[in-house]
């Protein structure tokens, strides 16, 4: 038997589930498994000690899980619908082809929370974002000074300034100058403002898995204000040409 089967047939430590998980999901960690187990997708036994035991059927429940977080962008509460059916038998999971039942409550063109996941630890340098963006130095000056792209403490950029850069760009074409953008940047402002005030006390809880629940909670409230301030932006846009 190998050495997997055998952790299977014993149960297997938190520990040994991140060591199978990690090679698919390097970010995996003991606080997310916990925070998912406290959420209800995951229910390992407990040993008498108190200590987590977990089955093969948990780790595939797991990988379902994270996969349909990175691949498909899903919520929880949309995930944990699709275990519920698999559970009731409308669908399966495990080795071989998987069917997922259809994705829920997600309407066209709605926002992913898994869009509002920290932009990847990447450092470019002005002549990156730059080249990246196709933009000109003088134009990216106009954005910092407006507060649309800030630069961190050693003045590196991230991965989101360059969608941002060359959105804005591409506005300017259309005749919207950088002082025009400030409008849309004081919107966030006060969207992010009332997300964080939701939020904020969930992450200052002291239990287990607080702090995912409220990352979590941030993605779905920012995912949910971009998609009500497209429908309204479409309204307002439908209702400006029938004037």
């Amino acid at each position: 038997m190998t050495s997997v089967g055998q952790r299977a047939r014993a149960g297997m430590s938190i520990g040994s589930v991140l060591d199978l998980l990690r090679p698919d999901f390097p970010d995996i960690t003991i606080s997310k498994i916990r925070f998912l187990e406290a959420e209800g997708l995951i229910s390992p036994e407990r040993t008498p000690s108190g200590y987590r035991r977990f089955d093969v059927a948990d780790v595939e429940r797991l990988r379902f899980v994270l996969t349909a977080q990175r691949d498909q962008y899903l919520p929880l509460k949309v995930i944990k619908e699709q275990l519920e059916a698999i559970d009731r038998g409308a669908a399966t999971v495990g080795a071989g082809e998987t069917r997922r039942p259809r994705r829920l409550g997600v309407v066209p063109g709605e926002v992913s929370p898994e869009e509002f996941r920290s932009a990847r630890d990447v450092r470019l340098s002005r002549a990156d974002l730059l080249a990246n963006a196709e933009i000109e130095d003088a134009f990216l000056t106009e954005l910092v000074r407006a507060g649309l792209i800030v630069p961190g403490a050693a003045g590196f950029f991230d991965e989101d300034a360059i969608a941002l850069a060359a959105t804005a760009k591409a506005l300017s074409e259309f005749g919207l100058e950088v002082r025009h953008l400030r409008a849309f940047k004081l919107a966030a402002d006060r969207e992010a403002a009332l997300v964080a005030q939701i939020a904020g006390p969930v992450a200052k809880s002291k239990d287990t898995g607080a702090r995912e629940r409220a990352e979590e909670l941030v993605r779905e409230l920012a995912a949910l204000s971009l998609t009500l301030h497209t429908c309204l932006v479409k309204s307002a846009v439908r209702g400006a040409l029938d004037q």
